[in-house]
């Protein structure tokens, strides 16, 4: 239990007729909370470098299934459990980017258990299969165009990593129509092209991982390029 965990009120008097009531109140429960990102970010790189690897073929692996732990457990509960502590940090922008990318880690993998038998509902590996994970991960490229919107209001690395996840959800879904069309060679190099892109988004990740961990444990700052204050001037200007 923290110490002194009620506000402390004192009265301090200016003469004998008179007194100032003053509040000493603890900082806000956000700011005394550890910063999320890093697990978050991490759970979010992990997964998907290695997932993009199986996408480009690298050293022969192309199934994902043994990915699940990642997909679901890694990614899928870190990024929900990071999301919840930014949550009460009071940051909407991350906790709904950690919240549908942790609940889309979770149903990606969910695709792949044999036991839930979503490939059996659709006759095994059939052009409907394909078609319909298309819509799955299609949908998803959509949503995350939003990310990508509001990216811009914070720095060049997040703007990269919404912009690299679009082309590989977009490249992604395409792969899986082409597949589903019978254009199986159109569909190897759309996914070998998705996984180049996920592999980017995912080196980036990491790279802000080392850029909160910085903030915390050594007295120097890797830049993300800062944008926030390029919007500010931009909002100014429109309102002069």
């Amino acid at each position: 239990m923290a110490p002194n965990s009620k506000p402390v009120s004192f009265v301090a008097k200016r003469d004998e007729e008179s007194a100032e009531r003053t509040e000493m109140v603890h900082p806000s429960s956000a700011q005394r909370l550890a910063n999320p990102s890093p697990l978050a970010m991490g759970g979010f790189a992990t997964t998907l470098l290695t997932v993009s690897l199986a996408m480009v073929g690298f050293r022969g692996v192309s199934t994902q299934t043994i990915f699940v732990g990642n997909l679901c457990f890694v990614a899928c509960v870190a990024l929900l459990i990071s999301a919840q502590w930014e949550m009460v940090r009071g940051n909407t922008f991350s906790y709904t980017v950690l919240s549908a990318f942790g609940l889309f880690y979770g149903g990606y993998g969910a695709t792949m258990i044999p036991a839930l038998g979503i490939v059996s509902a659709y006759g095994g590996y059939t052009p409907e299969y394909y078609n319909a994970l298309g819509l799955f991960v299609l949908v998803w490229a959509v949503f995350n165009i939003f990310f990508l919107i509001a990216s811009v209001s914070f720095n060049i690395v997040y703007i990269c990593i919404f912009l690299t996840v679009e082309l590989c959800f977009a490249l992604d879904a395409s792969s899986y129509f082409a597949l589903a069309d019978g254009n199986l060679a159109t569909s190897a190099a759309l996914m070998k092209a998705a996984g180049v892109f996920g592999f980017l988004a995912g080196l980036l990740g990491f790279y802000t991982v080392a850029h909160y961990l910085c903030q915390d444990v050594v007295p120097f700052d890797i830049p993300m390029g800062d944008t926030s204050s390029i919007l500010r001037r931009y909002r100014k200007t429109n309102k002069e």
